[in-house]
């Protein structure tokens, strides 16, 4: 990013990408409830989505790489996009913290409980509250699944994803040393890697769902498998196609070592992406 010397704050002009925003989100919750309740074609509802989604980044991100590269960013501009970039992030670990809650809630708490005492003896007659659970209603019904088990694709998927994290920082140094090669190289690893984990993750559910009867039906714990980890492959696509901006931004000169901030946001959201996968490996696959 070019920073201007100027005193003048930069406003852009009125932009209808938000708009776009907002019709893909909508697309998006439209084709998922239809996928859920297993309408058609909601998958295809929910493609349009995300390619309406990812026509809008890409828009909205040209709008702002052009200002930044006719030097219409000052160093005020500058401070403003860290701290918007930071509580960006914040807001997406709260997000995240709010699911991983109702996986503690769900597994310690509420499972737990519901296998004791009299009146839940009276309700659910021979119900267990060990985890993996579907809970009592589908267990008493007997309904048959396979936990997804951690050494494996998810096992590869934590390699490939710390991996990334290497990969994108090596870029960083590269570029604050002025080798662009060593940029553009780190760069295309990572975006690489992340496809790689996109397409594992998407076998992965291709296979719960056809040999494991592990589906988003299968209770509690199928509820906060897939909206756990589901949520976190989104974000994974979502920093891939970021990296693949910075990919394209490096090909074709832009960032200086001294002024890079778009890049080092894109970094930042990976690195936060990286964080939560080790948690959802953690407690997710592994301690089940």
């Amino acid at each position: 990013m070019s920073l201007a010397q100027t005193d003048k704050y930069y406003l852009p002009e009125p932009s209808y990408w938000p708009i776009i925003g907002s019709v893909a989100l909508m697309v998006m919750a439209i084709g998922g409830v239809m996928t859920l309740r297993g309408i058609e074609p909601g998958g295809w509802v929910l493609l349009a989505g995300v390619a309406i989604l990812l026509f809008m980044m890409f828009g909205w991100f040209g709008d702002v790489i052009r200002a930044s590269e006719a030097g219409k960013f000052n160093k005020q501009v500058d401070t403003s996009y860290r701290w918007s970039m930071s509580w960006f992030i914040f807001s997406e670990v709260m997000f995240f913290a709010a699911f991983f809650g109702a996986l503690f809630y769900a597994r310690v708490l509420a499972v737990p409980w519901l296998a004791e005492g009299d009146t839940a003896a009276q309700l659910w007659q021979g119900f267990k509250g060990g985890w993996p659970s579907v809970g009592p209603g589908l267990a008493q019904e007997g309904y048959q699944f396979t936990p997804m088990q951690a050494w494996g694709i998810p096992a590869i998927n934590t390699l490939l994803l710390l991996s990334s994290g290497v990969t994108v920082t090596w870029a960083h140094w590269g570029l604050k040393k002025n080798r662009r090669g060593q940029l553009i190289l780190g760069l295309a690893l990572t975006v690489t890697l992340g496809a790689i984990f996109l397409g594992l993750q998407a076998y992965e559910y291709h296979h719960a769902y056809t040999e494991m009867g592990l589906t988003l039906g299968a209770g509690v714990y199928g509820a906060t498998f897939f909206m756990l980890t589901g949520f976190h492959g989104f974000h994974v696509l979502v920093g891939t196609t970021m990296l693949i901006v910075m990919l394209l931004r490096a090909l074709a000169g832009h960032f200086t070592p001294e002024h890079h901030f778009a890049f080092e946001a894109a970094s930042w959201y990976w690195h936060f992406v990286d964080v939560v996968w080790v948690l959802l490996f953690i407690l997710v696959y592994w301690m089940i």
